[in-house]
């Protein structure tokens, strides 16, 4: 990523990844990422925010080279997490004079993670000020988003929001967000919401409240592109963290021999002639980040599994694991599937929701392949859904 100068004295020095393809060993990357770095040259004195993942440090390393920097005072860490905090290391012994600022909780964090001594850390509270000179950083604590530790920095007097993680996006690229087609950012930035700021939302929403009172006229976010317009995300974010859902279902299915492919074939039909709108997964090729993205407005999920020994299929095991650490803010669920000779799926699949409760409409478990009485409870089902849909006001 080549250095660009965002305003006076700011200046971006992270780096790209375009060609990682996974993230934390489970998120699919199809447009790689990126780690952001910002640079912040005062009067008085200089600081680095967040410092990128150890695989790219020599990169931001150079770009520190090119502006010819021979002093970093501060190290501003939002966020203990390696990907934005593995190039610390190397920037303290690269600039012995550096400090490591942060809150309480970052500190212990990167004296754990990271091995950073004591005496190379400043604390801050929330509300404290760094006074650059002619340049002003204020600190917002702001937990669960999505670490118990993440902060945000808030440049005052050229009104740039630093959030780390938030408003994030896993899209490798330099440009500012007017140069990038809206759709494809905003889908980059739901995608990411969805597989990895979801289950914190309400903390998210109470966050935003604090955002609603500063002036932001840049978000310069720790992935993806900058925001040089913040009402694109700032608007996408109270959608996406609202309680409002769409008349959406999510269906998630495998099938192992047929059985319950016919009846989730069947559903989706009969769903689609009420007016309701159907997102089919299956399980055996799904990309997990476009179902993180469809849970985030559904109104209902229905899994669609079939019997393995006495329950659910591995993968529907671990699609309802995920819709459950997820905490999307869907209002239903139900199952279908068959089993051939012992059918307790749907235990074990009511076992496993524990984080989130959506009303339950009555699932259709048949034995063996679905037949003429099966294929009425199913219409059954689509009809339950629909009244439920229509009690929302969503058609």
């Amino acid at each position: 990523m080549p250095v660009k100068e965002l305003k006076t004295g700011v200046y971006s020095v992270g780096a790209l990844h375009p060609d990682r393809r996974l993230f934390d060993e489970i998120i699919p990357l199809p447009d790689g990422t990126s780690y952001n770095s910002y640079l912040i040259i005062g009067k008085n004195k200089t600081a680095l925010i967040d410092a990128v993942d150890p695989a790219k440090q020599d990169v931001l390393i150079n770009n520190l080279k090119t502006l010819k920097i021979k002093e970093i005072h501060y190290v501003i860490s939002n966020h203990a997490e390696q990907d934005h905090s593995g190039g610390i290391p190397l920037v303290l012994k690269e600039y012995p004079e550096a400090k490591v600022v942060t809150n309480i909780k970052c500190k212990e964090m990167l004296k754990e993670l990271l091995l950073i001594p004591e005496d190379r850390f400043k604390v801050v509270e929330d509300g404290g000020t760094l006074s650059l000179g002619d340049k002003t950083l204020k600190f917002i604590i702001a937990p669960w988003v999505h670490w118990p530790e993440t902060m945000l920095t808030y440049l005052i007097e050229d009104s740039i929001l630093f959030p780390c993680d938030l408003f994030g996006s896993h899209l490798a690229s330099d440009d500012y967000s007017t140069s990038i087609n809206t759709d494809k950012l905003l889908k980059a930035a739901k995608r990411y919401y969805a597989e990895i700021m979801m289950p914190f939302r309400t903390h998210i929403q109470r966050h935003m409240k604090v955002l609603e009172k500063i002036k932001i006229d840049l978000i310069a976010p720790s992935h993806g592109p900058i925001y040089v317009n913040p009402n694109l995300i700032l608007n996408a974010y109270k959608d996406w963290i609202s309680d409002n859902v769409k008349n959406v279902v999510v269906l998630p299915y495998v099938s192992m021999h047929g059985s319950t492919l016919k009846m989730v074939e069947y559903l989706t039909e009969a769903l689609k002639q009420r007016g309701i709108e159907v997102k089919l997964y299956n399980l055996t090729e799904a990309d997990i980040g476009a179902l993180a993205m469809d849970l985030v407005d559904a109104a209902t999920v229905i899994l669609g599994t079939s019997t393995m020994l006495t329950g659910a299929h591995p993968s529907a095991f671990y699609a309802t694991y995920l819709v459950n650490i997820l905490r999307p803010k869907i209002k239903y669920i139900s199952v279908i599937g068959s089993y051939g000779w012992g059918g307790r799926m749907l235990d074990h699949i009511q076992g496993l929701l524990t984080l989130i409760k959506p009303e339950l409409i009555e699932p259709v478990i048949v034995k063996g392949y679905p037949k003429s009485e099966d294929f009425k409870k199913i219409e059954q089902l689509a009809d339950q859904i629909l009244i439920k849909h229509k009690e929302l006001k969503l058609l």
